[in-house]
């Protein structure tokens, strides 16, 4: 009896409890806040368009430095790789053949002057005796011949002379520009000559060029944006420099030229901007270093120096699938609607948007994750809303 009555009482038991989870779970659900969201209000705000594009450093002055004579090399003066002042000794040649080559020539001309002289008191006294029984005009005429031809030979002397003091000089091989010399080809005790080639290279250092190539369409949209600009559109844009290490060179760079024929191949035109490139702060002595080198591969940043209103939203609130970008936004009665747009250039902080969304529309920034197309939400203004508000440089996605 005792078992029977235990059995009908866990039944019971059973039954109650199945009835009231049945009837509870239903209330719960019922009695669940919405999720809470943090959204922001769309506004326009200015931002700077930028553009980005391969670009390649150069150094506006190069020399490759060759001998000038054959002699054989007496001794090198520079550091491979060190930077060099105009007018640094940077090789010197064997000098005694040039020396010697000097000191004949020097005695030539003292030879040809000596012969000079005695013909000018041999012309003298035949024009003196000209006026006299014993003068005769053919005697004059041989002796102002002989004069004039002593004269030319002294002329010729000198003027060897002065090419043996060339060669001399040439002797010396100095640094012609300020810059940064390489590697020797030739090193010491080795014969070189002009037909030996470079000896060394000296690249300038500051400032640098920075060229790259733009499409017309971009050339041609900036030249009739700022057609009443003053200077033109080349001075209505801003060049920085990002470094391979993804670091923004410093400096500012400014256009220069542009030029005058189109790559027929890419449909782009080359531009060439300039920029300071100074010793770094943090190099002393001769181991300072310049961020930029010649033939170094950048990406140029090519900015408008006027920004313009865009509406712009958080990078967060955006997200993607197969159809696109869209975002989450809210309407008067706090139920969140998927919304599609298209997005302009954008930062990793930053989105511009071209369509979808108009100014004042409240769009979902936290807590998204929770949200799904028609629900119900609980929105507040968002904890952060960083890279809405405020001017900013945008970058594009794409490069050309």
């Amino acid at each position: 009896m005792r078992t029977a009555d235990m059995r009908l009482l866990r039944g019971f038991l059973a039954i109650m409890l199945a009835g009231a989870l049945a009837a509870g779970v239903p209330a719960r659900a019922q009695q669940a806040p919405p999720p809470a969201v943090g959204v922001i209000k769309v506004a326009r705000q200015p931002v700077t368009q930028s553009s980005e594009y391969v670009g390649r450093i150069a150094a506006p002055e190069r020399v490759n430095l060759v001998a000038r004579v054959t002699a054989f090399i007496d001794k090198r003066f520079f550091t491979e790789g060190a930077e060099v002042k105009a007018g640094d000794l940077l090789y010197r040649l064997e000098q005694a053949p040039f020396e010697a080559d000097v000191e004949a020539k020097q005695a030539a001309i003292a030879n040809v002057e000596a012969q000079l002289q005695n013909a000018n008191l041999t012309l003298a006294r035949a024009r003196a005796l000209l006026h006299t029984p014993a003068g005769q005009q053919s005697v004059v005429d041989a002796a102002v011949a002989g004069q004039q031809s002593l004269a030319a030979q002294l002329l010729a002397a000198k003027a060897q002379l002065k090419q043996s003091e060339i060669n001399l000089g040439y002797t010396e091989i100095r640094a012609p520009i300020d810059g940064k010399i390489g590697r020797t080809a030739v090193t010491e005790g080795n014969v070189v000559s002009p037909s030996s080639g470079v000896l060394a290279t000296i690249v300038s250092q500051d400032p640098m060029y920075v060229v790259f190539p733009v499409s017309v369409r971009a050339v041609l949209d900036l030249r009739q944006r700022y057609a009443e600009r003053s200077g033109g559109w080349t001075h209505a844009v801003v060049v920085r420099i990002r470094l391979p290490t993804g670091r923004v060179f410093e400096r500012t760079a400014t256009l220069d030229f542009v030029n005058n024929t189109i790559a027929a191949n890419t449909d782009t035109i080359m531009l060439r901007a300039v920029v300071a490139n100074p010793l770094q702060a943090e190099g002393k002595g001769d181991g300072a270093e310049r961020a930029l080198v010649d033939g170094e591969l950048v990406t140029v940043l090519l900015e408008e120096a006027q920004p313009v209103e865009a509406l712009t939203i958080p990078r967060a609130a955006v997200l993607t699938d197969l159809g696109g970008d869209y975002v989450y936004v809210v309407d008067a009665g706090n139920r969140a609607h998927q919304q599609r747009i298209t997005l302009g250039q954008s930062t990793p902080t930053t989105a511009v948007v071209l369509s979808g969304l108009a100014e004042g529309d409240s769009v979902i920034v936290d807590g998204i994750q929770r949200v799904r197309p028609g629900q119900a939400v609980s929105p507040s203004p968002a904890a952060s809303q960083a890279g809405a508000g405020g001017p900013g440089a945008i970058s594009p996605s794409s490069r050309s």
